[in-house]
């Protein structure tokens, strides 16, 4: 009988241990995603605003500017590879 009250005891611990780590775990990693979304949104807003300072051309919007540069940097990179 004493075994089967402590197996009982040992297994209500180890369900509130684990419920208590996800809790822990679950705030973690609800609060860096906070974190990271605040600091990718915010490194977004900058590069638009420099992009669209001085990298758009005339009626050119900031993703087209955005994509213009992108497939100028791959044509770049392509020559590049050629030469070597």
């Amino acid at each position: 009988m004493a075994k089967s009250k402590i197996v009982k005891v040992n297994a209500k611990i180890a369900e509130e241990v684990v419920g208590g780590y996800k809790r822990i775990e679950d705030g973690v990693v609800g609060s860096y995603q906070k974190i990271e979304d605040s600091v990718v949104g915010g490194f977004t807003k900058m590069t638009d605003y420099f992009v669209d300072q001085f990298l758009t051309r005339e009626g050119e919007s900031v993703e087209e500017a955005k994509a213009r540069l992108q497939k100028e940097q791959q044509e770049r990179e392509k020559k590049h590879e050629a030469g070597q």
